[in-house]
């Protein structure tokens, strides 16, 4: 500017960015990575059964994993009221962790409930099939005793994904054991983000957790519980001490023998694990 004759200082020319909207910004993470054929089609049926299981006063959950966390002294984004700066590690090498944590999230609409179960171990589908037995009892038979159905609103990846067929396999009897049919909804590929878990209760945690180490199971225990919302959202942390095996494989026999009953529309997205006294309804 000055070159062009028109001398001008500092303060001036953020008068001017701010006139002209220039500040700073973080990267938006908004753009869509991918599209599936069925969005619109599976966004209407999930949004068909939630108003259904609604009605009828069956309970409906949100669930997924999400990325681990390292247990330890290892540095955590944020900043958090203290009298000096919590000291942790000068680098975030996972070696130097006391462990891993598989945090894994449910959330109930209509009771507005947020449990999250923190596995120790590996995200495997008998993990997955215990969080749903975990979930079904203590949320859904407390909360509706006298449903005979549950909705899952579930993600496509991870543990209880829609194309592995070992959850598949597993959920039947988690399903005999509750007693209740198991009704699965799947978010169709990179719908993820739609999904009531993501909005209602995810936002929370990290806020809850910012600027502090998780140095202990009770530490991250405590933290959890306490990301409550003055609208009526209540969190809880449970951990899941189970050693989890890896290595097991979705044979060719076990795909044939699936005990499943898949919808018409969209079978790959939408299916239910009935008990065995359960009567066949499509």
């Amino acid at each position: 500017m000055a070159k062009l004759g028109t001398p001008v200082c500092a303060e001036g020319m953020r008068h001017w960015m701010a006139a002209q909207a220039l500040r700073l910004r973080k990267l938006a993470q908004d753009l869509a990575g991918g599209h599936s054929p069925d969005r619109d089609t599976q966004c209407e049926r999930i949004a068909a059964l939630s108003a259904a299981y609604a009605r009828a006063g069956h309970p409906s959950f949100a669930i997924d994993p999400k990325a681990k966390e390292p247990l330890g002294k290892l540095c955590r984004a944020g900043r958090v009221r203290s009298p000096q700066a919590v000291r942790a590690f000068d680098h975030d090498c996972p070696r130097w962790a006391d462990g891993v944590l598989i945090p894994h999230g449910m959330y109930a609409r209509v009771r507005t409930r947020g449990p999250m179960n923190l596995g120790l171990s590996q995200d495997t589908s008998p993990l997955a099939g215990d969080r749903f037995r975990w979930y079904g009892h203590r949320i859904g038979k407390r909360g509706s005793p006298q449903a005979t159905s549950s909705l899952w609103r579930c993600d496509c990846g991870g543990s209880h994904a829609a194309n592995p067929s070992l959850c598949k396999h597993d959920l039947p009897l988690r399903a005999e054991q509750s007693g209740v049919e198991m009704r699965v909804a799947h978010d169709p590929s990179s719908c993820s983000k739609d999904n009531l878990l993501e909005r209602r209760l995810l936002p929370h945690l990290p806020r809850a957790c910012q600027g502090l180490w998780f140095d202990t199971l009770d530490t991250v225990v405590t933290v959890m519980r306490k990301a409550a919302t003055s609208t009526g959202l209540r969190t809880t942390g449970k951990v899941i001490r189970r050693h989890y095996e890896t290595g097991r494989k979705a044979t060719e026999h076990l795909q044939q023998n699936l005990k499943i009953v898949f919808d018409h529309l969209l079978p790959k997205w939408n299916y239910r694990a009935l008990p065995q006294h359960a009567t066949v309804i499509n």
